[in-house]
């Protein structure tokens, strides 16, 4: 460390389970922030201020006024641009922090990248909103031997859990199936208060500055914490012996390129997003599709999408070739529009 960096982590430092040693560790390590709405927020903001030396962002969606209430890296210039998240992330996290890297990544988390996402760092940390995602991070970590955070929260109430591959439950030991969707309370459906964010968001921080320091007491369970009814309790977790994924080595999730897309609960609208072709990600010439499309409709862009109107349809593009289609929850409607508007 040099005299910069001992200055502006001295409390840290301090820290004695921390000290030099672990800062110097923190300050070399490399993370993965897959998702960085609510929770992944609080997880980037924390980390980025904990000399985490290199951050990686991966989010698919946009900034939006109803995100301002939880998402702690977010501002109205962001809503008013229509910044992608890791994008205003990237951005935020650079002035609090200019020593770090951050490298933002405008993707959907998919099985076709998710083992690319993961090569380059150390530890992976959740921040997504939903199942099948988590399964996916699931199948990659333990293939790969990579230790993992779990931790979601809706309306009042989180949880998180800590897996590392070979010596704790992994994420389908403890949930052996997704439950179907609809089932589950969604911060669409039953809302969710920042206070609640902000807690799991810091529990996933601190298990990541323990597994990185290599110092503390690790979760060793699953914890679940309601901040409405003050009711904070840890379940144990065991590995079962017939777990499909990190004992049988199945890894159905990754296996499985599954549907192209996706409905976005709560929002009216669905991802569209493109297979590969010949084994590469579809790019797209967004200079080329705003001009195509201007003709048509009502076009707003700048350097990550565009935005097309039509009817009663908003189409935002990106140049991956996602597209998220707003004003349906009908897949075949929304794929239709992208195959007329985008592209089969």
């Amino acid at each position: 460390m040099n005299e910069e960096q001992k200055a502006r982590y001295l409390r840290q430092i301090l820290f004695a389970p921390i000290g030099a040693a672990g800062q110097e560790k923190l300050l070399a390590a490399r993370v993965l922030v897959v998702g960085c709405g609510a929770t992944g927020s609080v997880i980037a903001s924390t980390l980025a201020r904990a000399g985490m030396g290199f951050i990686k962002i991966a989010d698919r969606d946009l900034v939006e006024l109803n995100n301002l209430q939880r998402q702690v890296l977010y501002d109205e210039a962001d809503v008013a641009a229509r910044t992608p998240k890791a994008i205003a992330a990237a951005e935020k996290l650079g002035r609090i922090n200019s020593s770090l890297w951050v490298e933002p990544c405008v993707t959907d988390v998919n099985a076709e990248n998710m083992e690319d996402l993961i090569t380059d760092v150390d530890l992976v940390l959740d921040g997504t909103d939903n199942f099948e995602t988590r399964y996916l991070i699931n199948d990659a970590c333990v293939k790969h031997n990579k230790a993992w955070v779990y931790g979601g929260a809706v309306a009042s109430y989180g949880a998180t859990m800590t897996i590392v591959p070979n010596v704790t439950a992994c994420f389908r030991c403890v949930f052996r199936h997704a439950p179907p969707p609809g089932t589950l309370p969604t911060c669409d459906t039953a809302g969710v208060i920042a206070p609640i964010v902000n807690v799991i968001g810091s529990l996933v921080s601190a298990e990541a500055l323990k597994l990185i320091t290599e110092s503390g007491e690790r979760n060793r369970g699953l914890i679940h914490i309601d901040l409405w009814e003050n009711t904070f309790d840890t379940f144990e977790t065991m590995r079962r012996a017939d777990c499909p994924c990190c004992v049988e080595h199945q890894f159905d999730y990754l296996d499985n390129a599954g549907d192209t897309t996706a409905f976005l609960c709560g929002r009216d609208a669905v991802q569209v997003r493109p297979a590969r072709r010949n084994g590469k990600q579809v790019e797209l010439d967004l200079d080329s599709v705003a001009a195509r499309l201007a003709p048509l409709g009502g076009v707003t862009q700048n350097e990550f999408l565009v935005q097309f109107t039509v009817d009663d349809f908003e189409l935002t593009i990106f140049s991956d070739g996602r597209a998220i289609v707003k004003g349906t929850e009908d897949a075949g409607v929304a794929r239709s529009l992208y195959a007329r508007y985008v592209g089969s």
